[in-house]
């Protein structure tokens, strides 16, 4: 169903009840500007769920709310089992083992290589022993299609390549959902294809996915729920079909429709 924002209620908008992430009237500001104005909704396990609008309606500053990066400052986010906001103290540390993120810039190691980039996180933060973290690191390297290039450095790399790596360390962790931020942006389209095909890879293989994207056509066809946020409210959400058939002026002309 889709729902323009004087119609969205107090309640998440929740498809199963087996809800990964939940937002629960979720406010944000930045100094006197409120980006996030009581935002409700759930990803389901194994959904992917994209946030599409225009730059500034909010929806980075919503992903990045989900493993703590940016603080909430009312509501609160429920994720794998954790608490954000509500007066709770969440461990950001255990948070941050079950969300994986991948950001529009690679963020990766220059002086290590792939392997060595994907195998520092496990190393550390789980203790897990050299041989099994670089078995780790192939079989994720595997999944992204990338294992030739484990002894590789990132300025050796595409930016399409350095991005399915950035993907790869994230896996690497194991998280419960992985959140994308805007990850094809400042790749060309032949790029953008490789990257694309991987997170379509993921969803296919049931990973719960939180994706901010303008990639309209990924959405239509990967996308389980679409949300398309304005000026910090959810102003409509539906299924697959959303953006073939908007309801507000707003969504319209987003996509072009109402030019």
């Amino acid at each position: 169903m889709t729902m323009h924002v004087s119609q969205v209620s107090q309640q998440p908008i929740s498809s199963s009840g087996t809800a990964v992430v939940r937002f629960m009237d979720v406010h944000k500001s930045f100094g006197a500007v409120e980006v996030l104005k009581g935002i409700n909704f759930d990803v389901d396990r194994g959904e992917v769920v994209c946030l599409i609008g225009r730059s500034g309606s909010g929806k980075s500053t919503a992903l990045r709310c989900v493993n703590g990066l940016e603080p909430i400052n009312s509501g609160t986010i429920d994720v794998c089992g954790h608490r954000l906001g509500g007066g709770s103290a969440p461990d950001l540390r255990n948070v941050r083992k079950d969300v994986g993120i991948v950001f529009q810039s690679y963020n990766l190691f220059p002086h290590l290589t792939v392997e060595q980039n994907i195998t520092l996180a496990p190393r550390r933060t789980k203790r897990m022993p050299t041989d099994e973290a670089r078995a780790l690191a192939m079989s994720v390297l595997n999944r992204v299609g990338l294992a030739e290039k484990a002894q590789s450095y990132p300025e050796q790399l595409s930016g399409g390549q350095q991005q399915r790596v950035a993907i790869a360390r994230a896996l690497a962790m194991k998280p419960q959902v992985m959140l994308f931020d805007e990850v094809t942006s400042a790749l060309d389209p032949e790029l953008t294809g490789e990257v694309l095909k991987v997170m379509e890879d993921l969803a296919r293989g049931g990973m719960t996915m939180l994706v901010v994207t303008h990639e309209m056509a990924f959405a239509s066809r990967v996308a389980n729920k679409i949300i398309f946020m304005h000026q910090g409210r959810i102003w409509e959400t539906g299924g697959r079909d959303l953006l073939a058939r908007p309801q507000t002026p707003e969504l319209k002309q987003f996509i072009g429709t109402g030019l």
